[in-house]
């Protein structure tokens, strides 16, 4: 094997990790799915907007395509396990693919907004597998394990981009070409995304032992959430990314609110984005064991430039404060990459899956807290309110925190292959 080439620090290139036998189409059939659907988010929650002007009505929008992820990706956990990833992703990307044209009819009939919240429901269900396989294709992809965190980086790296590219762009066509153009693009690039999994994706058969039948079905699910509630390290890994949430997700939840009628909503849903980009971008510059050291002061940062919306700040002051809060979302890249790393591989499927539920539930719970607060002051309150509820939660987790589990954790996870193999 060549010699990896590294940064000066030693820390892998991006271009390295591109270059990993069957990544690069993967990724790129990510990141165009992830476009098309966060303009599908935008584009539903302005239409909700536009019909009832209501900040908590288009905050539970958002939470109703957060809701059956939630519900799906509990539920799908020992499916990835049992049946290859790349048939579960073909079949999930297909079937949102029709789910999008659903919501194009619906949208283009100006149909009940249950009717149109409802195809969403469906839609972001269907989802949950195709997250899960997703993550489970990642990890076989790279053997290198500091590979594979900076793989982590450029994944979260590209799914901020990608996002704040779709609700800019997805803000812009509901206003220049109308919410169906948007919807249209999103069914594209699931159309895509499946094709590009069908050429590209090697078809591995699933291992490891499985329940037989429905009892055996819910017997594993039941074995992996308590294998993940007794872990010390992915535990408190899992509580610290959904007590995180509250202030990750207020920005969002209310820029549009915030905005009103002067046309930011699609800027300030960005901000953060683009300021979490420029956060991986720098801590992906760090060693792997300096990243996580770093996790919880990160964390606990996060919230603060979100306080200062009590004061009611001009827009572009708002927009400076998610974009400062965005770069300090960093954290959650060695907090996903340590995550994977630490779960047994024979239960990644259901353990990733099970995760994922929790951190949707948790936004979505931080969707209606945001909306909810916002209605009964303000939006740029409620987004302040977050945040504060969520420092003190983030403190209560810090205090509790097993730095030395987590060490150890860290340093069993991206120790080189020699290395294990010594301490075998």
């Amino acid at each position: 094997m060549t010699p990896r080439s590294k940064q000066g620090n030693g820390v892998p290139t991006y271009g390295e990790v591109l270059r990993v036998p069957g990544y690069l189409p993967v990724f790129l059939a990510n990141a165009l799915s992830m476009w098309g659907d966060y303009i599908a988010r935008v584009t539903i929650a302005a239409v909700v907007f536009e019909r009832t002007r209501s900040p908590l009505a288009t905050a539970t929008a958002l939470v109703v395509s957060l809701v059956p992820t939630f519900f799906g990706r509990s539920l799908v956990g020992p499916v990835v396990d049992r049946f290859p990833y790349k048939h579960v992703l073909i079949w999930a990307h297909s079937a949102r693919a029709v789910c999008v044209l659903v919501l194009v009819v619906l949208v283009g009939t100006n149909s009940s907004l249950w009717l149109v919240l409802g195809a969403l429901f469906v839609l972001e269900m269907i989802g949950g597998a195709a997250t899960a396989s997703n993550m489970v294709l990642t990890t076989d992809l790279f053997e290198d394990r500091h590979l594979y965190a900076r793989a982590v980086g450029l994944s979260a790296m590209s799914e901020q981009f990608n996002q704040a590219v779709g609700l800019a762009v997805g803000g812009g066509l509901v206003a220049l070409l109308g919410p169906r153009t948007g919807l249209l693009i999103d069914f594209t690039t699931f159309v895509v995304a499946a094709v590009v999994v069908f050429v590209v994706v090697e078809l591995r058969p699933v291992d490891g032992a499985r329940g037989k039948g429905v009892r055996g079905f819910l017997r594993d699910l039941g074995t992996a959430a308590g294998d993940l509630a007794r872990h010390s390290v992915l535990a408190r890994l899992m509580a610290l990314s959904a007590v995180a949430t509250l202030a990750i997700a207020a920005p969002e939840a209310l820029a549009i609110p915030i905005a009103g009628q002067h046309g930011w909503g699609g800027v300030l849903m960005a901000s953060p984005i683009i300021g979490a980009v420029v956060g991986i971008v720098l801590i992906g510059r760090r060693d792997v064991h300096d990243q996580n050291a770093s996790m919880l002061q990160l964390a606990i940062a996060m919230p603060l430039p979100l306080l200062l919306l009590a004061l009611d700040p001009p827009v572009w002051v708002v927009a400076v404060l998610f974009f400062a809060s965005g770069m300090l979302q960093s954290f959650m890249v060695p907090l996903q990459s340590t995550f994977a790393l630490v779960t047994e591989p024979a239960l990644r499927g259901r353990i990733f899956s099970l995760a994922g539920a929790v951190a949707v539930g948790a936004a979505g719970a931080s969707f209606l807290v945001a909306g909810s607060l916002a209605q009964a002051t303000n939006p740029p309150v409620g987004v302040a309110l977050s945040a504060a509820v969520c420092l003190a939660l983030l403190i209560g987790v810090a205090l509790t925190w097993p730095h030395g589990h987590v060490r150890s954790a860290v340093d069993e996870a991206y120790a080189t292959p020699a290395t294990r193999s010594h301490a075998a």
